[in-house]
């Protein structure tokens, strides 16, 4: 093993080159011995580091088999650190080196302490406040165990997650999603990224022009591990719970001193099931429609992380990938019952099986480039990525006639579906920060170009032809395509009670929808200007006050562009609108940030007004109910947000979030009916007990208060999580046993109201779930 480390530590020397050395160097030689035994350590890692950069080593090599190390470095001051899996990092600071130096024997002593912690201790608290919004740290919240991204969210103050799994900020729906800071089709189905591949979520409720002017809510950007310390790292995971659902982890880097490379990747197969059900109730025509919908899924996906960090001089060359791929299998029983009033009184029911299989393949790629200049925080950065993603998705559909039991002999029609969906985004962006004497100035391009191709073919079978016939009218392909330009100005003041910044970003947008079997095409070109300003006063060491503006702009999706309908049930029918707007937003905050010893206080004051409202309105033609999004008037949310975290004792701290806020929604450009107005709040409350001999106990709890619709309301949703877990070999491991949604209490339900009809849903899922998961980091 030694022998291959050291082949293979000469063919990276030999690639890389060590030749970076100027002038006249000198020798700084030693011998590196183990404490205990004092003999010699081979293939430790040492380095020497300028006192101005810790970041980037001047010269680095390795002991060899008898401990002996040499490095060479021009006349100055420095840092020399060795590092070696299973041992202390060793560091000797202010080293002079006038000439040739001895450091003479080191001696490096074992510390199973020295790796990374799996275990939660109540400092190490799950998320931090800074001006801009939070900072979520996964793997210090319990309830996050074996779980994917969407759990991360759903314990994540001011976020709601609703029932297809979209994310809802302070209310608004419209977040712009990223990854490791750049666009990504990735983004689209987050329930297939791993919780514990994720190393921190950063939330930025009113973003500076520094970010794309995409979203109404803000921006989310999930920070996916790589690891950065010196030597090899890495973890392993298993989770095991109810329904036989499998999650599997692992993750490794190894970093020398020019070269980071990291490796992970997540096996999950996990199995639900679950029921919902509606009433709806047409009034002039005295016609009610009862449904129930009965549901199975399981999903098995692969996830994969890698890439490499390569250090030169002063740059970093970085390459970034991830690959996704999953299949997801679902069979949902749709039963109805329509009764009809009035003189001629009817009653009908009917089955609709829908069998569907979805592959899912998506592929992520980044190249970064990054410049330092001599100056402490100048640099050049530049980015270009493309991110792939293609959904196929194919349904088979059982339809039985005048009955309830959905038995072959009762079928009496069958439909086929295949939707092929391909995503292509390309991002190229350059940004360059230049230190002031107070300050800093940022300006800096970015392109991002996005294609969406969905190809919908429908079939009936047709039994004369003993065959399944495609029917043109509802088989559809919509291609959407649009470009986005934008540029960008910051300037920052920091001074001792004072931090400011004022920000102007443009964006051009050309956007581009082509239905080709009805050759309907719509085109948009648009320029608009976003300011921002944020500001943040230091009373004293403790409290800050902060404030910040922002526009924003909420671009449709292509979905909801596409006016072809979905018609999975032929009595309630989704479609798009292919003259939607964009939303154009005005977003202002005023907060007030308390840090103390061991706890801290973040309020903030919002308030928001949206101009062009998209929202989802129903009306019913012909009886049947249509679902499509339109632009609204406007839109106003306004409201307070408390974030705190709290270590009361050595033994228990607390955290959480509460939000309160005011929707009103004016729709009357469309009908008076879609106007509408409430007050919402929601909390979310995570305590954790640090227990004897190694135990850890969290109890977690969200409640979600009713909240408005344009025609409707959705009801409270509420749940609590608990987690146990023990430490496990000298703290490196940990076994956790964890309940999700203790009391099985978790469910969506709400209602909408018009004057034509009322329609009432209940939805409930296996949520009640018991998951073992072990770790162990090394």
């Amino acid at each position: 093993m030694k022998r291959l480390k050291f082949f293979l530590t000469v063919i990276f020397l030999i690639i890389l080159g060590i030749s970076n050395i100027f002038g006249q160097t000198y020798p700084v030689k030693g011998t590196i011995l183990e404490s205990d035994s004092n003999k010699p350590l081979g293939f430790v890692q040492v380095a020497l580091f300028s006192s101005q950069d810790q970041a980037r080593p001047v010269s680095f090599s390795d002991s060899d088999d008898n401990g002996l190390f040499s490095l060479e470095v021009p006349k100055g001051k420095y840092t020399f650190k060795a590092f070696f899996l299973g041992y202390k990092d060793f560091v000797l600071e202010e080293i002079e080196i006038n000439g040739p130096i001895d450091l003479g024997e080191i001696k490096l002593a074992g510390d199973s302490q020295n790796l990374e912690e799996v275990v939660v201790q109540t400092s190490k608290l799950p998320f931090r406040s800074s001006m801009e919004g939070i900072t979520i740290t996964p793997e210090n919240n319990l309830a996050n165990v074996g779980g994917t991204l969407l759990d991360i969210l759903r314990n994540t103050p001011s976020i709601i997650v609703s029932e297809d799994g979209s994310i809802s900020l302070r209310g608004s729906t419209g977040t712009n999603i990223l990854i490791n800071g750049r666009n990504s089709s990735l983004t689209q189905n987050l329930d297939q990224l791993p919780a514990s591949a994720v190393e921190e979520i950063r939330i930025i409720n009113n973003p500076n022009a520094r970010y794309d002017a995409e979203a109404e809510g803000g921006v989310i950007d999930i920070i996916l591990k790589k690891g950065q310390d010196l030597g090899t790292h890495g973890g392993l995971e298993a989770t095991y719970g109810t329904r036989n659902r499998t999650n599997l982890g692992a993750r490794m880097n190894h970093r020398s001193a020019r070269l980071n490379t990291f490796v992970g990747y997540n096996f999950r197969d996990w199995k639900d099931v679950g029921n919902r059900r509606s009433t709806r109730n047409l009034f002039e025509e005295e016609e009610t429609l009862k449904q129930n919908t009965e549901s199975t899924n399981r999903n098995v996906g692969h996830n994969l992380t890698y890439g490499a960090d390569y250090y030169f001089g002063n740059n970093m060359l970085s390459y970034e990938g991830v690959y996704q791929s999953s299949l997801d299998r679902q069979i949902n029983t749709l039963f109805a019952e329509l009764e009809r009033g009035g003189t001629e009184p009817e009653a009908f029911d009917y089955v609709r099986r829908n069998n569907e299989s979805e592959t899912d393949t998506g592929l992520d790629n980044a190249l970064i480039f990054e410049h330092n200049f001599k100056d402490k925080g100048h640099l050049f950065r530049a980015t270009a990525s493309h991110s792939f993603r293609n959904q196929f998705k194919t349904q088979e559909i059982d339809i039985f006639n005048n009955t309830l039991n959905p038995i072959p002999e009762n079928l009496t029609g069958q439909e086929l579906a295949y939707i092929d969906e391909i995503r292509n985004i390309s991002v190229l962006q350059a940004d360059y920060i230049k230190p002031l004497q107070y300050g800093k100035f940022e300006t800096g391009v970015k392109s991002i170009l996005r294609k969406f191709d969905n190809d919908y073919q429908y079939f009936r079978f047709n039994e004369a032809e003993n065959e399944f016939v495609e029917d043109e009218l509802i088989s559809n392909r919509f291609i959407y395509e649009d470009q986005i330009y934008a540029g960008y100005a910051l300037i920052s003041v920091a001074k001792s009670k004072f931090e400011y910044s004022l920000g102007l970003r443009g964006e051009m947008t050309v956007v581009d929808t082509y239905l080709q079997n009805t050759g309907d095409r719509n085109q948009q070109n648009y320029f608009n200007l976003f300011p921002s300003v944020q500001g943040l006063y230091n009373v004293n060491e403790k409290h800050s006050l902060k404030f910040s503006y922002s526009r924003r702009i909420d671009r449709p999706t292509a979905w909801r562009l596409n006016p072809f309908p979905d018609i999975t049930d032929s009595l309630n029918v989704r479609r798009g609108n292919p003259n939607l707007q964009p939303e154009m937003i005005n977003s202002f905050e005023l907060g007030h940030m308390a840090n103390f010893e061991k706890a801290s206080l973040t309020s903030n004051l919002f308030y928001r007004k949206v101009n062009g409202q998209l929202d989802f309105i129903t009306i019913v033609e012909d009886g049947i109910s249509y679902s499509q999004p339109e632009n609204l008037l406007s839109a106003e949310s306004y409201g307070l947000e408390l974030i705190g975290t709290g270590e009361v004792s050595k033994w228990y701290s607390i955290n959480g979030g509460l939000t309160l806020f005011r929707i009103s929604v004016d729709g009357s450009n469309i009908g008076e009916e879609f106007t509408n107005s409430g007050f919402a709040w929601n909390v979310k409350v995570t305590q954790d007990f640090k227990l004897p001999f190694g135990f850890n106990f969290q109890l977690a709890g969200n409640y979600e208060s009713p909240e408005i619709e344009a025609q409707g309301r959705d009801l409270a949703q509420y749940f609590i999580d608990g987690t146990l877990q023990k430490s496990l070999f000298n703290n490196k491991g940990s076994l956790a046993l964890s309940v999700r949604d203790i009391f099985d209490t978790r469910r969506f339900a709400g209602f909408a109201r018009t004057n034509s009809f009322s329609q009432d849903f209940y939805s409930k899922q296996e949520t009640r779930i018991v998951l073992l998961s072990a770790r162990f980091n090394f």
